[in-house]
């Protein structure tokens, strides 16, 4: 049952969604080597899921255990849903506790300087110069999370026509650290550096994850340019397939953020 688990953690935590696909093409997927799944306190006020009675380990070997009951419900109903084979691709939320405990929590402080990274060279702070339909939009979307950052966080941003670099304040750095912070759990800086990724925006993360705006709203705002080019120039479904599967995991992590709440 171990070299089953093995390879079946190994499948669902490759940090690379491409290469992941890959792995799981290449192996046969796994049967169901278990009759039932249940949720049982652990150490440190967390909740374990057992399979059979026996905790579910990470690719790391620790055990699959998160702060809130409610999150670990999820958990176990996504191990539950599996039926003659366990598929990886349908396990988002268990990818993500994966991600946390075995990575992050081994180095919150690089995860952490990495979304401060982004937000130095946030895409909201990066405007359009032209067309004039293209610039209203983007003001009327991103406008008010730039205004958020600064009333709620203390962080003013500078705006920029183009893509020539701006240099931002440390103040602003700062500032935009300190709501960060509020989110510094291995599960906390997993949600927020992956939407960070998903979106190409570090203040669109941070406002999502506060409760500023909601998945959808962010989903929006991150696609603005890309939406105005599908409006005048229509799109492929390569493209949209794409896209399907990155909205997939920003809901994922949308329920991983609300059962940790």
């Amino acid at each position: 049952m171990s070299d089953i688990r093995d390879e079946l953690s190994g499948a669902m935590s490759h940090e690379d969604p491409v290469r992941r696909a890959q792995i799981q093409m290449l192996k046969p997927l796994p049967k169901r080597f278990y009759k039932d799944v249940s949720v049982a306190a652990a150490d440190g006020d967390t909740h374990a899921v057992l399979l059979d009675g026996r905790t579910v380990r990470t690719p790391a070997k620790q055990p699959l255990a998160v702060p809130t009951r409610k999150l670990a419900d999820m958990l176990a109903a996504e191990w539950d849903a599996q039926a003659e084979v366990i598929d990886p691709g349908k396990m988002p939320i268990t990818r993500i506790v994966n991600t946390a405990l075995d990575g992050v929590a081994k180095d919150q402080r690089s995860v952490f300087d990495d979304i401060l990274r982004f937000a130095g060279t946030d895409m909201l702070c990066y405007r359009a110069d032209s067309p004039e339909g293209l610039v209203a939009r983007q003001n009327e979307i991103w406008n008010p999370v730039i205004e958020w950052a600064q009333q709620a966080l203390g962080a003013r941003f500078i705006l920029a026509e183009g893509v020539i670099h701006q240099e931002q304040p440390e103040e602003a750095l700062s500032a935009y650290a300190e709501g960060l912070r509020a989110f510094a759990t291995p599960l906390g800086l997993t949600c927020v550096h992956t939407v960070t990724s998903l979106t190409g925006s570090a203040l669109l993360a941070l406002a999502f994850a506060s409760g500023r705006i909601s998945a959808e709203e962010a989903w929006t705002a991150a696609h603005v340019d890309e939406d105005w080019q599908i409006e005048h120039w229509g799109t492929d479904e390569e493209a949209f397939r794409r896209r399907e599967n990155r909205w997939q995991e920003m809901q994922a992590v949308a329920t991983v953020l609300d059962a940790l709440r």
